[in-house]
């Protein structure tokens, strides 16, 4: 009865259930203070999505997220915490080694949090500080506070979902003007070369700007790759799409990363179709229909192209390489005793 009392006395002490009632007042208590001290970078960027078209995808991001989370809920919950080392040590006792099905939190995570919040507090005081980095603080002291209080153990069923909160951050303005440019460049000179086969069309391109005569007839204006026509916000959106697809299928890790990889030259690959086909229609067609609402259409027709592509790469990849384990052949031998 004694030793049943100790044991159960002790239990407390050494692990608990990580999501226990207490656990969840410690998140929500948590999140509420994240969410008061990033409050402005948080508004901030809920504004950009609500204005800004590039990155309204950004609503998705945080879903994902917690859509891993919840992938990965059976691995969480299997997970013991037990007491932190500190705590170990204040009671005259040793920290005890941790079982493969054990975590605790690491101080590290805190020194990691505290350096973030320093960091975080020099970009808003300081001139020299950078805006870009005030959201990304936010997703670093959110990854340091899961190393902190649930362990190392923890923060490896959790990063993906942590670090997939960056595809949220939109870029800053003069960087994302810079990336834009190259892609508006690579599209139009494509979608030029494309209109000049075919007879009767002739094609210039000066820069982003594509020259067009048709039939010897100069067409007016200039049709202009802007910079909503230069993919960007097609290759953001689907970049983050592809992270989540990639995680989500069954395959090896080389297979995965080529999927992650192929969506920079799909997204570029839809936009020249975009820009070719708006083309076309402006020749051929309508010029009316290679604006507005039509053109608006157009590019929304890119994402369903783009999981197109992406979903035969995953195809050609699965029916290439097939998994053959080889089965072993048991020889079972059979003695018997011949009674004499």
């Amino acid at each position: 009865m004694a030793q049943g009392r100790a044991a159960s006395a002790s239990g407390p002490d050494r692990g608990s259930s990580p999501l226990a009632r207490s656990a969840y007042v410690k998140a929500a208590f948590i999140a509420v203070l994240l969410g008061l001290l990033f409050r402005h970078e948080i508004t901030h960027i809920v504004r950009l999505w609500t204005t800004d078209p590039s990155w309204s995808h950004g609503f998705l991001i945080p879903l994902f997220s917690l859509y891993f989370l919840y992938r990965q809920r059976a691995e969480i919950l299997a997970l013991q915490h037990v007491r932190d080392p500190l705590a170990e040590l204040l009671a005259g006792g040793r920290p005890a080694p941790l079982t493969p099905g054990q975590t605790r939190p690491d101080y590290l995570g805190l020194v990691l949090l505290l350096g973030v919040l320093a960091f975080y507090a020099f970009n808003v005081v300081s001139p020299a500080g950078y805006a870009y980095f005030r959201p990304l603080s936010l997703i670093a002291a959110l990854g340091a506070v899961v190393w902190f209080l649930g362990g190392r153990r923890l923060l490896v069923r959790t990063w993906l979902p942590i670090a997939f909160l960056i595809f949220a951050v939109p870029l800053p303005r003069r960087y994302y003007v810079e990336l834009t440019i190259p892609l508006r460049r690579i599209a139009a000179t494509t979608a030029t070369a494309l209109l000049n086969s075919v007879g009767g069309i002739e094609a210039h391109v000066n820069g982003v700007v594509i020259d067009i005569a048709y039939h010897g007839r100069h067409l007016e204006p200039a049709l202009d790759v802007e910079e909503a026509c230069s993919g960007m916000r097609l290759l953001m959106a689907f970049a983050a799409l592809g992270v989540a697809m990639a995680y989500l299928h069954e395959r090896r890790w080389w297979q995965r990363l080529v999927l992650l990889v192929s969506t920079v030259p799909i997204a570029i690959l839809c936009n020249i179709v975009r820009v070719t086909a708006t083309g076309f229609i402006y020749v051929l067609v309508d010029p009316k229909y290679a604006q507005g609402v039509w053109h608006d259409a157009l590019g929304l027709a890119m994402l369903p192209l783009a999981l197109g592509f992406y979903g035969f790469l995953a195809w050609f990849m699965s029916s290439l390489f097939v998994d053959e384990t080889p089965r072993r052949e048991e020889h079972v031998i059979v003695r018997t005793r011949v009674a004499r």
